[in-house]
């Protein structure tokens, strides 16, 4: 059970690390300070959502189709290898930079609404937390419960730690080169994970 929680916290990370628009927002809400418990607890919110719905689901299609577990499994190990790619490509092009635009405070009714149109619209963040988080939660039967809340802890620990500290980590990625290390991390991160499934399973 607690291998289960511990394995579905580092997946849900590695899969939110990803840099993307709704990280980006995240980041310039925490930099300005500006409604950051509503947003971390919106994305939170959201992925805990999502991941109960994969796991959920992945549990009782697995019982009904016994193949799809192994399907999925294999599905995510090439998830996994190309999402870790991109990462490496963008590492390559590194011409990203934080640049929070400036302006007035904005209503609390605005910022949920973007937060949430960027978490909900995305396509990715249903092959993220329901296709590939609820796959990989078949593997750990029967603790797929304890995979699911260790994936929404930690989701709720990145918004946290990323709203939350983000004034601090300001500084730091205004330097493209940030952004470069930190791509480079999540395309290992990515890969490592991969190779757990590919051949721990």
């Amino acid at each position: 059970m607690l291998e289960a929680g511990l394995r579905g916290f580092l997946v849900s990370v590695s899969l939110i690390m990803a840099i993307g628009a709704q990280n980006a927002f995240v980041l310039r809400q925490g930099i300005r300070r500006e409604h950051v418990l509503a947003v971390v607890l919106a994305c939170a919110g959201s992925d805990a959502l999502l991941i109960a719905a994969g796991v959920a689901g992945f549990g009782a299609a697995s019982h009904a189709l016994p193949w799809l577990g192994e399907a999925m499994r294999w599905g995510g190990v090439a998830f996994l290898l190309a999402y870790g790619a991109l990462r490496f490509r963008a590492a390559l092009q590194g011409d990203e930079a934080l640049r929070p635009k400036a302006g007035g405070a904005v209503r609390l009714r605005g910022v949920l609404t973007t937060v949430l149109v960027l978490t909900w619209a995305n396509p990715h963040v249903y092959l993220d937390t329901v296709v590939l988080l609820g796959s990989i939660s078949a593997q750990y039967a029967p603790f797929q419960l304890g995979f699911g809340i260790g994936a929404g802890l930690g989701s709720l620990v990145f918004f946290s730690a990323l709203g939350f500290g983000a004034r601090l980590l300001a500084p730091v990625f205004e330097n493209p080169r940030a952004w470069v290390g930190l791509e480079v991390i999540v395309g290992l991160t990515m890969w490592s994970i991969a190779a757990g499934l590919a051949f721990g399973g």
